[in-house]
Parts: C-alpha cells; sequence; structure tokens
C-alpha cells in the first residue's frame, strides 16, 4: 500500500454525492453558520457594552461564545465550500490545521464549562466569599488555564496522528479531519494517539463527574431556600449551562468511546454534527431566550440605536437638501 504521509490532499466524503443532497447540505449548513455566527456576536457584544453583564458568569459566558464561534467556523466554512463547488478534498495542511484548531477549542471548551460551573457553585453554595473567590484576576487565570489546556491537548494529538504514515486511498468518511477517522487510514497501529484519547477522555471525564457533583451540591442548596423566587433564579441560571454540557459531553464521549465502525453509517456523522455544529448554535438560544438581564441588555441596545437613528435622520435630511 501506498504511504502518503507527505501527500497533497485527503478526500472529504461528506454526507452525500448526490448532487442535490449536496446542495441542500450547504444551504442548510449555511443558514446554521449565520445563525450561529450572528446569536454569538451578539452575546458577545451585548456582554462587552453593558456594564451589568462585567460579572464574572458572563464573563466566562462571552468566552465561550467566542470559543463557539471560532469551532463552527473550522468545520462548517470548509464543508459549505466543498458541497457547492462539488469538491470534496482538503490539503494535507488543511486537514493538519483543522485538527490543531478543533482540538485547541472542544478541549478548551471542556475546560471552562466546567470552571462556569465551579463559578454556578461558589455563586449558590457560598455567594459570602463569592467576590472574593472569583475575583476579575482568578476569572482570567481560569480563562488562561483553560487555553493553555487547550493548546496542550491539541498540540500533542496533532502530532501524535500525523507522526505515523498513512496508507491506501485517503479518504476520510466525515466531513471534516477528524481523528478517528485519520486513525483508520495509518498504516501501523498508532499508539501514542491511543494513549493521548484515553488521558483526554480520562480527564474529561473527570470534568463531568466534577460538574456532576458540584450541581448535586447546587440542587440541594437551591432546594433549602425559602424563597421561590430566589429558587427559580438559580435554576435559570443553572439549567442551561447544565444542558450544554450534557448535549457536549455525551455526542463527545458517544464518537470517541465507541469502536470506529468498518462502513461509515449515516448515526456516525449526526453524532458529529451534535458535537461540532450544535453546541455553537444552541449556546446563545440556551442562554439568551431564560436569561433576563440578556434580555434586558438587547432591548436596551436596540433603544440606544434607535435614538442615535432619530438623531442623525435630521442631520442627513439637511444634507440631502444641500445637495
Amino acid at each position: 500500500m501506498n504511504n502518503f504521509t507527505f501527500g497533497r490532499i485527503f478526500f472529504l466524503m461528506g454526507f452525500s454525492d448526490i448532487r442535490e443532497t449536496q446542495i441542500l447540505h450547504s444551504v442548510l449548513f449555511l443558514l446554521i453558520y449565520l445563525v450561529a455566527l450572528m446569536g454569538n456576536l451578539l452575546i458577545i457584544t451585548l456582554i462587552i457594552k453593558d456594564h451589568r453583564l462585567h460579572t464574572p458568569m458572563y464573563f466566562f459566558l462571552k468566552n465561550l461564545s467566542f470559543l463557539d464561534l471560532c469551532l463552527i467556523s473550522v468545520t462548517v466554512p470548509k464543508s459549505i465550500t466543498n458541497s457547492l463547488m462539488n469538491c470534496n478534498t482538503i490539503s494535507f495542511l488543511g486537514c493538519v490545521c483543522q485538527v490543531f484548531f478543533f482540538f485547541l477549542l472542544a478541549n478548551t471548551e471542556v475546560a471552562l464549562l466546567t470552571v462556569m460551573c465551579y463559578d454556578r457553585y461558589v455563586a449558590i453554595c457560598h455567594p459570602l466569599r463569592y467576590e472574593v473567590i472569583m475575583s476579575h484576576e482568578a476569572c482570567v487565570q481560569m480563562a488562561v488555564s483553560s487555553w493553555v489546556n487547550g493548546g496542550l491537548n491539541a498540540i500533542l494529538h496533532t502530532a501524535c496522528t500525523f507522526s505515523v504514515p498513512m496508507c491506501g486511498f485517503p479518504e476520510v468518511h466525515h466531513f471534516f479531519c477528524d481523528i478517528p477517522q485519520l486513525l483508520s487510514l495509518a498504516c501501523s497501529y498508532n499508539t501514542g494517539e491511543l494513549v493521548i484519547i484515553g488521558l483526554s477522555l480520562v480527564l474529561d471525564f473527570g470534568c463531568f463527574v466534577f460538574i456532576d457533583i458540584s450541581y448535586i451540591h447546587i440542587f440541594s442548596t437551591v432546594l433549602r431556600m425559602p424563597s421561590k423566587e430566589g429558587r427559580s433564579k438559580a435554576f435559570s441560571t443553572c439549567l442551561p449551562h447544565l444542558t450544554v454540557v450534557t448535549l457536549f459531553f455525551s455526542s463527545g464521549f458517544f464518537a470517541y468511546l465507541r469502536p470506529l465502525p468498518k462502513s461509515p453509517s449515516p448515526l456516525d456523522l449526526l453524532v458529529s454534527v451534535f458535537y461540532t455544529v450544535m453546541p455553537p448554535i444552541m449556546n446563545p438560544f440556551i442562554y439568551s431566550l431564560r436569561n433576563k438581564d440578556m434580555k434586558m441588555a438587547f432591548w436596551e441596545l436596540q433603544i440606544k440605536n434607535n435614538r442615535k437613528m432619530k438623531t442623525k435622520l435630521p442631520k442627513l435630511q439637511a444634507s440631502c437638501h444641500l445637495i
């Protein structure tokens, strides 16, 4: 079998070879991408503009929105372009970049979701010490640590995956370069990458257990609250985060823990969509629709923009008359 490790291209098989299905896929992915882009940019803008949202919870939410925006941009635009142009190729360097940035962002998101859970735990279970524990310096350190963790994981995964020669036809049965599919192309058993994946899964599972234990303490504290309004507010800030964590972790564990089938099925592609595409598009809705502060910030921003337009309109009309 021919060694193609340093070859020029991989073939991404995508969702279908039928031209009509490719067009439908590109249109759907384009709509999803635009919604995710606008939703996450809106959250970032609201948090930056509204000083009432300059709290640890929204600081981490701003980071999460930026992560989601980047995560969906790593895989979806290339898939849309390939479907529209009926060209399912990606360069070797492009494949390496996809693997690196996908794992950088995905592992950073796992760490950030864990940090966000810790923020909710401190806010609800230790409210008197919240400002001391979750100071601005501590929040920045946690965010930086999440990025460093993601970067180290990405370097190890990328180096181990592409250090082993690959044989045969460079066909990746996916819409982006994902490690399980690339490992199936290796000429020899890639023990190093399997060890790295195993360690990453252990760390991710540890984060998942930490989140579960934290939420057990959180919900036990919330249920003891005498005020119904306080319980409602606590649940409204915790349930969106728990929904995102469940979706992201469950789909990721399913994709990386199950044995890779010899003949890829539509289920594999569907699962990959759940941990690559769905979180970036769902997070803006999950965190904004049930959040009164975000709604208030949005409407106040709209009112300010309308006022600016009203003040600019007479000046524009006067300039037009002069012309």
